[in-house]
């Protein structure tokens, strides 16, 4: 599974509508309302590379009132949930 961070420039009076657009996208697995340089990240998830091409240009930046994206692709997950899931194996709580 490929994960790409994508942050996203709107037109700010419109940020909850095309939020929820955003997340309606398949591939897309969050969309985060946040402050700073941009409005949105949304975390993408995909099989393969190309699949990215589908959803980021392809879908995203084609929504009105997009106004621009920075994509980040995830190397590597680190995640506090899954080492606490890795280590709970075959263990009673």
């Amino acid at each position: 599974m490929i994960t790409a961070i994508v942050l996203i420039k709107t037109s700010v009076d419109r940020i909850p509508e095309i939020a929820e657009r955003i997340a309606s996208l398949e591939s897309v697995t969050e969309v985060f309302s946040v402050t700073g340089t941009y409005d949105l990240i949304a975390m993408v998830r995909v099989k393969q590379h190309e699949d990215l091409a589908e959803v980021i240009p392809g879908r995203i930046s084609k929504i009105p009132g997009v106004e621009a994206t920075d994509t980040h692709v995830a190397f590597r997950t680190y995640s506090q949930h899954d080492i606490e899931a890795a280590f709970a194996i075959g263990l009673d709580s």
